[in-house]
Parts: C-alpha cells; sequence; structure tokens
C-alpha cells in the first residue's frame, strides 16, 4: 500500500479516487494487523482525504478482513463498495457504477474483457483444450453490494467454512445474480515490481495528455463562443483482396457472395477505414499500430470488437463521433439491400444515430483491380468533437 507511485503511495492514489466519488459517503480501511490505526488515519488526512474515515485491523485472510469492515461500517450504510486498495488507478466513475448498478440489483462487480487466448493444460503440462473467452471475464473490484446482502453472504460462509476469492463468489452461493459493470483493463492490481512500473506509464501519459489538452486549449484560438474546441476531422482508406473461402463481411454485416475478404481480422474493409478516419482524427495510431497482424489474438476478431475499442479510446481521448460518411466501391455483390442493417450496427458502436452515418456504394466501371472483383476498397470521412 505504501509502494511509491508517481510521487505519492499507492494508497494515497486509491482515497483519491474515493475522495472524488460523490456516490462514497466515506470509507472503512482495513488495514494490516498490527498497523498503526492512528497513523493511517493520519495518513490519509494528510493524502486529503476529508471524508468520514475508520481504520481497523484486519484478519489472517482477505475474506476475515472484508468481515470485520463489514461489521465496522455505520448502521445507516445501505451500500457497500468492497475494493483492493492496490488497485491505485481505479476511477470515481467506475466506482459510480457499481455503486448504481448494486443499487438497482443488489450486487454488482467490475470485470475487464479476456484479451489472451486461455488454455487448459492436464497435470503434465500440455495444452488439451482453448477455452472459448466470448463469455469470460476477469473480475476486479470494486464489487459493490447492498449491506444487508454481503453480510449474509459472508455469515453463511463463515457458517459453513468456505473460503473464496472474492466476495461476489460469495453472494453467488446464496443464488443471488451478481451485475457485471464493465470495468477498466487501467484498473490494474499491484501485485509485482513490474506492475508499478506499468502503472507509473499509465499515470505519466495520462499527465502527458492533460497538459497537451491545457496547451491546445490556451493555445489555439477557434472563434467559437466560449472557446470551445474545433471539431477534429479525419480520413481514412482500406483495400482488401476478395479470395475463396472466407466470409465477406461489411460494416458489420455478413453478405452472401462467392468470395469474401483476405485478412487477418475478418477484414472488414468498410469498418477499417472508419477506424482509421476516427484515429486520425484523435491524433491516435492507426489501426494497424494498434490490432497489428502480427498479433494472434487478433486473428478472426471482428471488426465491430475493434470498432468498439476505438471508441474506447476516443472517449478517453475525451471526444465523440459527429458523423461519419463512407463510399464503398466494389463491382460486386451489391451493396445497397444491407445499406439499413450496416448503419444500425455502426449506430450502436459510434453511438450517434443512423442519420448522422452516410453510406454509399459505387463501382469502379471495370477499371483495375477493383474493376476485375479482385478487391473491395473503402474511403471514410469521420468528425468528432469534444464529449464535454
Amino acid at each position: 500500500m505504501f509502494a511509491p507511485l508517481a510521487g505519492k503511495p499507492v494508497l494515497a492514489h486509491t482515497l483519491h479516487a474515493f475522495q472524488r466519488c460523490d456516490g462514497v459517503d466515506g470509507v472503512v480501511l482495513v488495514g494490516p494487523s498490527g498497523d498503526d490505526e492512528a497513523g493511517l488515519v493520519a495518513f490519509a488526512r494528510d493524502a486529503g482525504f476529508t471524508k468520514p474515515l475508520r481504520v481497523i485491523q484486519g484478519g489472517a485472510t482477505r475474506q476475515e478482513s472484508v468481515w470485520r469492515g463489514l461489521l465496522a461500517l455505520p448502521d445507516t450504510a445501505d451500500i457497500v463498495a468492497i475494493h483492493d486498495a492496490a488497485r491505485p488507478l481505479i476511477t470515481p466513475e467506475l466506482i459510480q457504477r457499481t455503486v448504481e448498478a448494486a443499487r438497482a440489483d443488489g450486487a454488482a462487480l467490475a470485470v475487464a474483457p479476456v484479451v489472451d487466448t486461455l488454455k487448459a493444460i492436464n497435470a503434465n503440462g500440455f495444452a488439451v483444450n482453448t477455452v472459448d473467452r466470448d463469455s469470460l471475464r476477469a473480475a476486479q473490484t470494486p464489487q459493490t453490494f447492498r449491506v444487508p446482502l454481503i453480510r449474509a453472504a459472508h455469515d453463511r460462509a463463515r457458517s459453513d467454512g468456505v473460503e473464496a476469492t472474492d466476495d461476489a463468489a460469495l453472494v453467488e452461493r446464496l443464488g443471488h445474480p451478481v451485475r457485471c459493470v464493465e470495468g477498466d483493463r487501467r484498473n490494474l492490481k499491484i501485485t509485482t515490481p513490474e506492475d508499478l512500473f506499468i502503472a507509473e506509464a499509465v499515470l505519466a501519459e495520462d499527465r502527458r495528455r492533460a497538459a497537451m489538452a491545457e496547451s491546445q486549449a490556451t493555445s489555439i484560438p477557434d472563434g467559437q463562443e466560449g472557446g470551445a474546441p474545433l471539431p477534429r476531422i479525419g480520413f481514412g482508406y482500406d483495400i482488401h483482396r476478395l479470395v475463396p473461402g472466407r466470409r465477406l463481411v461489411l460494416g458489420g454485416v455478413e453478405i452472401p457472395h462467392s468470395t469474401g475478404l483476405d485478412g487477418h481480422s475478418d477484414a472488414d474493409v468498410l469498418l477499417h477505414a472508419a477506424m482509421d478516419a476516427l484515429l486520425g482524427a484523435a491524433g491516435l495510431p492507426d489501426i494497424g499500430h494498434l490490432f497489428p497482424n502480427t498479433e494472434e489474438r487478433w486473428r478472426g476478431a471482428s471488426s465491430r470488437a475493434l470498432l468498439r475499442e476505438v471508441m474506447r479510446r476516443l472517449h478517453g481521448e475525451g471526444y465523440r463521433v459527429g458523423n461519419l460518411d463512407v463510399t464503398l466501391i466494389a463491382e460486386r455483390p451489391k451493396i445497397a439491400p444491407y445499406i439499413p442493417a450496416m448503419r444500425q450496427a455502426l449506430s450502436e458502436d459510434l453511438g450517434i444515430p443512423p442519420g448522422a452515418i452516410g453510406l454509399k456504394a459505387t463501382t469502379n466501371e471495370g477499371v483495375g483491380a477493383l474493376g476485375r472483383e479482385e478487391a473491395i476498397a473503402a474511403h471514410a470521412v469521420a468528425l468528432i468533437v469534444r464529449r464535454y
């Protein structure tokens, strides 16, 4: 908890996030057995934590420590968020999402997608099966609950002699569903020295972006009322060969055809051009850098999933999409019947109405590789604006 991170102890970063979360009224800090409780209170105050705070000593296991923390909650507490102090990059927004989900459904936890291919192995260390990761998520904290529910779950586990690796598992034993809330891959747990290096890099990048945004806001006048930043425009282009034995996926829609587009992912040339336009507008690396064909995890990936990752990055930079215009160049098949479905898919992934999406298809009049039906290409223009 006290390892230095960007000039402050890890715990100070964690407390700062809970200080800034409006949904948090106070904190019970469960420290290791033998820690100076008064010293931890003084530490928290010095770190700028001003909300009600109680410090207690934990038990021999994480589960026992959480139980003691639950018993120390004030009588007025209706929702409790249980968080690892060693996750210093937690954001107030993620804390609040779990609080709202627990208030609605009784139990919620933050989860992140599993990005690595998972293998089941036998006792001899040989891979015996590749695990489908589409339905798998990595559990994070906060794990947030109605207080009576999580107390009942811990009480049952104590009676049954059950130890679990997280609190959501104890609630699941009661048969109560646990809502999964989209977490954040940055919300890493500091476990090894290497984790500290990663967290340092994340915070350094945050500081760089904040400084750049401040510099742009003060040095680039745009003539708009209130000094709002100018919209930004990006251009994208992509082309893929047509080959037998591949599905043809365009705009997130599978289209029956005798050939499909060749590529490391599903080779959706329309979405690839759109992504490059969005990334270019934000000044971010293109899809070749973000999703290189040298990485096995992107093999056969849905371009809609890649687009959602691009949108996550755009939102992280503070942008939203204003509109998108795409022109597809293909001799065959006829694209017009599929444009409404493409527009709907893009609307869902971009978070804009279908009317803000222009989709057009044209031929190359028999000229060149496109005209000979050897390939399909797409041009895209995107406009992005600040979210706030």
